[in-house]
C-alpha cells in the first residue's frame, strides 16, 4: 500500500489506510468546537432515552422504587442515577470520552476533565431543548384536540 499524507493534520502524521488512534490531539480548536458539539448529541440521546422513553419505563419504575426505599444512602444514590438525565449524562460522558479520547483545549488530563464537563452542558441543552419542544408539541396537540370535540 502507498503511503498519503494526511491533509487535515496539515502533513504531520503518515497513514497507510486510517488515521492513527491519537489523531484528535493534532485538532484545531474549531475542530474540537464541532466535535464537542457533536458528540453531545448521542450523549443526550442515550441519557434522555434511558431515563425518559417508554423503552426503558419498567427498569427507570424500578430504579425510583428503588432510589426512595433504598437502605443506605449509597443504594438510593445508585438508583437514583438512572432516573435523573442531568446525572445519567455525567456517566455517558465519561464513557464516550474513554471511547473517543476527546480532549478539549489541553492534551492530558485536563482536556479530558474541560472536555466532560463541556460536553455535559451541551448535552443538556440539548435536552432542555428538546423537552421544551415536546411540550410546546403536546400543548398544539391538546389544544387541536380539544378544538375536535368543540366541533
Amino acid at each position: 500500500m502507498a503511503q498519503s499524507n494526511c491533509n487535515c493534520f496539515s502533513g504531520l502524521v503518515k497513514y497507510k489506510t486510517f488515521p492513527p488512534l491519537n489523531y484528535l490531539q493534532y485538532m484545531e480548536l474549531s475542530a474540537q468546537i464541532i466535535w464537542l458539539f457533536i458528540l453531545a448529541i448521542p450523549i443526550a440521546c442515550i441519557a434522555w432515552t434511558v431515563t425518559h422513553e417508554e423503552v426503558f419505563r419498567e427498569p427507570r419504575e424500578y430504579c425510583v422504587k428503588r432510589s426512595n426505599a433504598g437502605k443506605t444512602v449509597a443504594e438510593r444514590k445508585f438508583f437514583y442515577l438512572f432516573t435523573c438525565e442531568y446525572c445519567f449524562s455525567h456517566y455517558v460522558t465519561i464513557i464516550m470520552l474513554v471511547i473517543t479520547k476527546y480532549q478539549l483545549l489541553y492534551f492530558d488530563w485536563r482536556g479530558y476533565l474541560i472536555s466532560g464537563f463541556a460536553l455535559v452542558f451541551v448535552a443538556n441543552v440539548y435536552m432542555s431543548l428538546f423537552a421544551l419542544i415536546r411540550i410546546d408539541l403536546k400543548k398544539v396537540r391538546q389544544e387541536t384536540e380539544e378544538n375536535e370535540k368543540d366541533n
